[in-house]
């Protein structure tokens, strides 16, 4: 167990860091999974740019890695395109 004040402190912030990771990478995980369920090309194209900016979110906090989030659009991409 910590004994200094400072190290408590540390514990409190990173349990609430840690939760709010989860709660932020789950969202967009879901998101993702809806967008690839959906068949029509034009409601893919309008909820892309809202699963785009959660994911470059994630990246920019470091919750995702840059190269995940490059991987995971680029996927998205190759999805959107590959509808007729």
């Amino acid at each position: 167990m910590a004994h200094h004040k400072s190290a408590l402190k540390r514990i409190r912030q990173d349990e609430r860091k840690r939760l709010r990771n989860r709660y932020y990478g789950k969202s967009t995980r879901t998101s993702i999974k809806k967008f690839r369920e959906l068949s029509d090309k034009s409601e893919a194209e309008k909820f892309l740019p809202k699963v785009i900016s959660m994911i470059d979110k994630l990246a920019k906090r470091g919750t995702w890695h840059k190269n995940k989030a490059a991987h995971l659009k680029r996927s998205l991409m190759k999805h959107i395109n590959a509808m007729a």
